[in-house]
Order: structure tokens, then C-alpha cells, then sequence
């Protein structure tokens, strides 16, 4: 424990969580839609038929706000509003069908949110219907969504079931009542189980619990009953998220009083506990905040090699597109990321008039793809190796950093090839910003300010 808390002193500092490479801050304002189109059209024929494309659909809207929350979300109780955003989801789908010079293969599609189940079956039904008959379905295709404990009905599950999905993500965030209360997020566990054991019943393979370590007035107790009843029900996968405070960007995180948080070491100790609590249950340890139980694809595709890293967060899936439909969904293809703008009213706009929602992206260069490959290597395989062309920026910027990470105990270095060390592994968005030549180049203290820290 006291190399954990040495490296938690040194190490909790602000750092991306790395779901893409370059991050988000240093994305342009403002992106060419002609040339995201034009390289679009391009990756797609080359891609499709072989490796099929990903898609994801935001679903912004929740009846209440959990203050602890980061997402880009709209608090309303009118589901009126559920008619107007299905429309210019299909109406952004048809902009990107018209580029496409075949069928796509759809071999990833996740409902996230927001409250995905906010919509009513019936809503989600008339979305998806369209979008599935207009596409091939790859053999390997995984369908997932997150869901609401609270109103995730057994009709919500039949009717997706009955669409292809097979895995459903419940965000469960803690069981403590007065924690539940504090984040304005209260679900009694019983709806918890209900939830779980009715997804079960209609036949779904993979039930996922989100949890949160680092929430006010969470404790040591309170955390082994969350971990302890989360066990008891034995969801397939576990993501054990860091609490990230970014009140600066997410106003109802001020809604509670700072100093309800846990303290660094507090927070560390808290993930510790549920660590080896998971552990000892059989759950293994897939990567950044993610566990797993042996038989779930996550695990076999850890073991396998074969572990993807995206905007989705870990997945079994690699595919070189993602399209990203709804308000501030982000869009993937080998050179350039695109963001949605992250106002409905904005988005409506540009949908109605056939235009490209975007607001932010970046084209990437050569040097960023391979950059982009060893952090996706150090958090999918918790190793990389360098390439011989990348020599001269690892010597300037990176390997003084690794070399420290080695130093402390967080890495080894066997020639070009950079190991993960189990320490090392608590601190493996601290590994990944070593190679992170945006960061270490700019040496721009105010961008770092924007990510969360480590732990």
C-alpha cells in the first residue's frame, strides 16, 4: 500500500481518459464537412464489407439530473419531445446513407444517453426499424444499451431483444441511500435486481453494472455493500469508474458540497476495495476501470488479443468507422474524428437542412495513428512496442517520461517494448500520456486543468 500511496501522491494529476487520440481539447472548432465526406466515402468502400461499420446514437434526454454527471444531457419530463429528436436522427442517418456507395455491414450499434430508456419502446422500435432495414447485419454483430434501473421495463428489454440486442448496460453508480441521495440518483437495489433478473429472463448474455468510486459520502462501508449486493447479482461485466469532479463543465456537480468528497487517498483506497473484492469473486481485471467474468466476450477477447478501445469504451469489436448519430455524438474514421454539435436547437438546424451537424474535429496525421495505436496497446494489452520511425519524437519527448514511470515502479522497459506493471496498472491513464506528444509537446498546464485526475 505504500507504493500505491507514493504513486497516488505523484501521479493524481490530471490526465485523459483516453477514448481517442489526439483528445478532445485539441480538436479544431469548426471542421471541412466536404473533406470529412470525402474521406468518409473513401474509408467506407475500402472498409465496409470486410470489417462492417460501428454506430452509435446519443439519446440526450433524463427526467431528473444525477448531479454527479458529465454527459451531455437534456433534464425534461415531456416525452413530446421524443417524435422531433427520432426525426433528425433518421434525417443524419440518410446524410450518411447517401455516401455510401453499398449496404452497410453493421457489426456495432449502442444506445447511449442520457437515459436511453427514456424513450418508450414503441419510440425506440420506430428509430432502430429504419436504420436495421436499410443495413446488412455482420455474423459478429454485438447490440448494447444503457439502461435505467428505475424504468427499464420488461417490454423495453423484449423489444430490443427481439431487435438484435443482446447486452444492456445498467448505470447502478452506488447503493447507498445516502449517497444515492446526495447525487440525486435514488434507485432502490430491489429495482436494481428486478432490472437485472428481467433482462435474464428475456435472454440477454451480457449484463453490465456501471459503479462509481469517489462519490460524496461514499466510505469503506458503503462501498463493500455496493461491490458485495453488486455480486450477489453477478453481472457479466463490471465498469468501476473514477468519480470525475469537472465542475467547471458540469454545473450540477456544484450542486453538492466539496468537501462531502473523499480525499486522493481515500478515493484510491475505496477502488482498492472494490478491486479485490471483484477479484476475489472471480471478476478479472480487463483494463481501465473495467472487470469481467470468464466467460463474457470482454474477457475472452482480453486473452484473445483482440481488445478495442473507442468512444464506446472497451469493446470486442474493431471496426475503422464509427458514425456517431444524435447531438454531440462523436463520429470515427481512420484520419479525422467529428463531433456533433452539442445544442439541440443547432442540431435540429443543420439536420433539417441536410447538413452535417459538426462542431468540432480533427484530421489526423500518420504520426497520430501510430501514436493513437500504442496508447490504445498500453490500455487494451497493457504493453506496446515502438516503431523504428518514431524514434526521434520517443527519444525527445516520451522516454524521459517512461523512464520516470519505470523508475516508480509503473512500467518496464525491455528495448523498444514498454510493459505495464500490476502497480502500474491503477495509474494506466498516466502510462498512456507518456506517449501523448499533444500534451508533452504543448506543456499547456491550462489544457491539462480540463481532464479529471487519475484517480
Amino acid at each position: 500500500m505504500q507504493t500505491e500511496e507514493y504513486s497516488l501522491n505523484k501521479y493524481n494529476i490530471p490526465v485523459p481518459r483516453y477514448t481517442s487520440y489526439p483528445t478532445v481539447p485539441y480538436w479544431n472548432e469548426g471542421i471541412d464537412t466536404a473533406e470529412w465526406m470525402s474521406l468518409f466515402c473513401t474509408d467506407f468502400s475500402r472498409c465496409n464489407n470486410d470489417k462492417g461499420i460501428s454506430l452509435y446514437i446519443h439519446l440526450p434526454f433524463c427526467e431528473s439530473l444525477c448531479t454527479y454527471c458529465g454527459c451531455n444531457k437534456k433534464i425534461t419530463n415531456n416525452h413530446t419531445v421524443e417524435d422531433a429528436y427520432i426525426n433528425a436522427i433518421l434525417r443524419e442517418w440518410e446524410l450518411y446513407r447517401a455516401a455510401m456507395d453499398s449496404l452497410p455491414v453493421l457489426r456495432e450499434l449502442h444506445l447511449g444517453g442520457g437515459t436511453p430508456t427514456f424513450f418508450s419502446p414503441d419510440n425506440l422500435r420506430r428509430l432502430l426499424l429504419p436504420i436495421l432495414d436499410s443495413a446488412k447485419i455482420h455474423e459478429e454483430y454485438e447490440f448494447s444499451f444503457e439502461g435505467h434501473p428505475n424504468n427499464t421495463t420488461g417490454v423495453h428489454l423484449q423489444t430490443l431483444y427481439d431487435l438484435g440486442f443482446r447486452r444492456v448496460s445498467y448505470g447502478v453508480q452506488d447503493n447507498d441511500p445516502r449517497v444515492q441521495r446526495i447525487i440525486n440518483r435514488m434507485q432502490p437495489f430491489e429495482n436494481v435486481m428486478l432490472a437485472t433478473e428481467r433482462a435474464r429472463e428475456v435472454g440477454y448474455k451480457s449484463v453490465n453494472f456501471d459503479l462509481i468510486y469517489g462519490l460524496p459520502l461514499q466510505t469503506q462501508g458503503s462501498m463493500r455493500r455496493t461491490i458485495e449486493e453488486t455480486i450477489e447479482l453477478r453481472p457479466d461485466r463490471i465498469a468501476f469508474y473514477s468519480y470525475a469532479h469537472v465542475p467547471w463543465t458540469s454545473k450540477g456537480q456544484r450542486l453538492f458540497d466539496e468537501r462531502d468528497l473523499p480525499t486522493a487517498s481515500e478515493k484510491l483506497e475505496l477502488y482498492l476495495l472494490g478491486k479485490q473484492l471483484l477479484l476475489n469473486a472471480g471478476y478479472h481485471d480487463i483494463g481501465m476501470d473495467h472487470f469481467a467474468l470468464e466467460h463474457d466476450d470482454l474477457y475472452i477477447a482480453q486473452q484473445e488479443g483482440r481488445l478495442h478501445r473507442s468512444f464506446m469504451g472497451y469493446t470486442t469489436q474493431n471496426t475503422e468507422i464509427m458514425i456517431g448519430l444524435g447531438v454531440s455524438a462523436i463520429s470515427t474514421i481512420r484520419r479525422a474524428y467529428m463531433q456533433n454539435d452539442k445544442s439541440l436547437r443547432n442540431y435540429y438546424d443543420a439536420v433539417n437542412q441536410k447538413n452535417v451537424p459538426a462542431n468540432k474535429g480533427i484530421f489526423l496525421s500518420e504520426e497520430d495513428i501510430r501514436f493513437g495505436v500504442y496508447i490504445r496497446d498500453i490500455s487494451c494489452k497493457g504493453r506496446t512496442t515502438f516503431s523504428a520511425m518514431d524514434m526521434q519524437a520517443i527519444n525527445k519527448y516520451c522516454l524521459p517520461e517512461i523512464k520516470e514511470l519505470e523508475t516508480d515502479g509503473l512500467v518496464e522497459i525491455k528495448g523498444n517494448t514498454v510493459i505495464v506493471s500490476a502497480i502500474g496498472h491503477n495509474f494506466i491513464r498516466n502510462v498512456c500520456s507518456a506517449f501523448d506528444l499533444y500534451l508533452l509537446r504543448s506543456g499547456d498546464a491550462n489544457k491539462r486543468t480540463l481532464f479529471s485526475k487519475a484517480v
